[in-house]
């Protein structure tokens, strides 16, 4: 049951709300312009905030969701915490390579917060309010995002110690980190869009 339940949690990653929401409203395709990631982010550089934020909101509510649904309707023989984090890996993994979209997704950023939400609700805010002084300094949402990942398992490590949860929240840390390898590139080069600019 465990496998099912983290093959259903990749599933449920594996739909990119970008891409949903762009065909339901008429626009363009987020993986053919600018930085060609199905995120929040890149769906800003169309002009529609809203399709931003329903985009934000639906891959954030899904990696909630997956979590949410594994720690109250799916009883298996694995403690929960192992349980819970096996589906927060997956449905992050899922965002990042989905299965409906050909493998090409999203960085995580929005999916990860909302598995840290389920997970625990201090983890959650300790990561978003890194994410927003960084952001508020810097106005580079890849640099705001690099940092609370790697601050996110310190956090989760203050909460829990040792524990599944850290383990799987250090995981999501470097999957992020890896999608964020080209921005990483741009950052050293001081080539990275910021925030409400073109990008660079």
């Amino acid at each position: 049951m465990t496998i099912v339940v983290t093959l259903v949690a990749y599933l449920i990653g594996s739909i990119s709300f970008a891409v949903v929401v762009s065909r339901a409203m008429g626009l363009p395709d987020p993986r053919t312009f600018g930085s060609g990631n199905p995120g929040a982010t890149n769906m800003l550089r169309t002009g529609s905030k809203v399709a931003a934020a329903l985009t934000l909101l639906g891959d954030s509510a899904k990696g909630w969701l997956a979590v949410f649904l594994t720690d109250t309707l799916f009883a298996t023989a694995v403690p929960p915490s192992y349980k819970m984090s096996l589906v927060a890996v997956a449905v992050v993994f899922g965002h990042m390579y989905p299965l409906f979209h050909r493998f090409q997704g999203g960085k995580g950023v929005s999916t990860a917060l909302g598995v840290l939400l389920a997970l625990n609700g201090w983890l959650a805010l300790g990561t978003v309010t890194t994410w927003i002084i960084i952001a508020a300094f810097f106005r580079i949402s890849s640099l705001a995002a690099l940092i609370s990942a790697l601050f996110a398992p310190f956090f989760c490590f203050l909460l829990y110690g040792v524990h599944p949860f850290t383990a799987a929240v250090g995981v999501i840390a470097l999957l992020l980190i890896w999608r964020h390898k080209t921005n990483i590139r741009n950052l050293v080069a001081g080539a990275e869009g910021r925030i409400g600019g073109k990008r660079v």
